[in-house]
Parts: structure tokens; sequence; C-alpha cells
């Protein structure tokens, strides 16, 4: 089975080798037939401390690193 990998948007990187990325999702909404947009924050490992606030960053699933990190940070491109 393929690991997930997501896009999100930086939000805090002042944790040491760790970034918090908020991931937005968009879907219609069965009754009222509009878009919403709905979001999430991860807590994702960042090696080289590289991702800066407002980076736009690829997560992917990895196993458990702490208690919080699930997820590794992929490739990072700078906002």
């Amino acid at each position: 089975m393929p690991k997930r990998v997501l896009q999100g948007v930086v939000v805090s990187d002042k944790q040491n080798k760790t970034v918090i990325v908020k991931v937005e999702r968009r879907f219609t909404h069965p009754l009222l037939k509009k878009t919403v947009r709905r979001s999430k924050k991860f807590h994702a490992h960042d090696e080289g401390n590289s991702a800066k606030v407002g980076d736009t960053v690829f997560i992917e699933e990895t196993r458990p690193i702490s208690k919080l990190k699930r997820w590794i940070v992929v490739e990072a491109a700078k906002a």
C-alpha cells in the first residue's frame, strides 16, 4: 500500500526538527452543493530544519517518530 502524500503550508517552525503543516481540503457540501474548505494541522519531522513559516511543503506518511509526529517533510518549496 503506498504512503499518503499531502501538500500544505508551514504555520510553525519553532520546535527543533519539527514543523506544523496546515493541510486544506475542499469538497462539495452534500446538501448545499457549495464548496467547503476544511483544514487540519499535522506535526511533521524536518531533519534539516529547512522549512520556514509560509513555505509550501509535501509531507509523507511514515512510522511514528514521537507522540504526535507520523509525517516527514519530503520536499519544501520556498514561498
